[in-house]
């Protein structure tokens, strides 16, 4: 009786065609994977998912035009558990690792991790356990230690509608108070997020999840 489980089924997500050929040589590889599609936009990545359906999508997070690996994220995983997404890219930022676990990835690994730790998070991923590269899980660990402004419940408010891009009159008018005091929360928002711009405040409060 057989008792070899089936390989794990990949999907490929890079619009670059060397770095999706050197994947695809890697993981040719590497035994109990097997790499059953790539694709060079999101918009591709989502159409041949459907087709082919992958245990697992290796997805970068910067695809060039059309929508960016973590829309794409979000969109397969609003459907189901699978597949399920594994992020390898080169961007370690909060606010980048943040965005693409709320958009519902499994994983999110570094390019320069050894390919047997890319070999382990994909055999990981594909049964939905989570699979962070250290400096990553270095991240999110400082991210879950660090003390959350403390915003009042009309400054998240006005974040809220801030995040949503209207201006100080459309959000004085949704909140039926003046634009005067929308600058005056604006301007508090700013010091307790220690920013200076509007963008600068919902980049901060995404990453911190200061959103609902």
């Amino acid at each position: 009786m057989n008792t070899t489980p089936p390989p794990v089924r990949i999907l490929l997500c890079d619009d670059h065609a060397v770095v999706r050929a050197g994947l695809l040589a890697l993981l040719d590889s590497a035994p109990g994977i097997e790499v059953v599609g790539e694709a060079g936009t999101g918009e591709e990545t989502l159409a041949l998912a459907a087709k082919v359906r992958p245990d697992v999508v290796l997805m970068d997070l910067q695809l060039g035009e059309g929508i960016d690996g973590v829309e794409t994220t979000r969109r397969l995983t609003a459907a189901g558990p699978v597949p399920h997404v594994l992020v390898l890219t080169t961007y370690d930022t909060d606010a980048d690792i943040t965005r693409a676990i709320e958009a519902g990835a499994t994983g999110y690994l570094l390019k320069a991790e050894r390919p047997e730790e890319l070999f382990a998070a994909i055999r990981a991923a594909a049964q939905g356990r989570t699979a962070l590269s250290a400096p990553v899980a270095g991240r999110v660990m400082a991210q879950m230690r660090r003390p959350r402004p403390a915003l009042t419940d009309r400054e998240r408010d006005i974040l809220a509608q801030l995040a949503q891009g209207l201006g100080n009159r459309s959000i004085a008018k949704a909140l039926f108070i003046s634009e005067a005091t929308v600058k005056t929360h604006l301007g508090r928002i700013y010091d307790k997020l220690g920013v200076e711009t509007r963008a600068g405040a919902v980049a901060v409060a995404k990453e911190q999840r200061l959103l609902p």
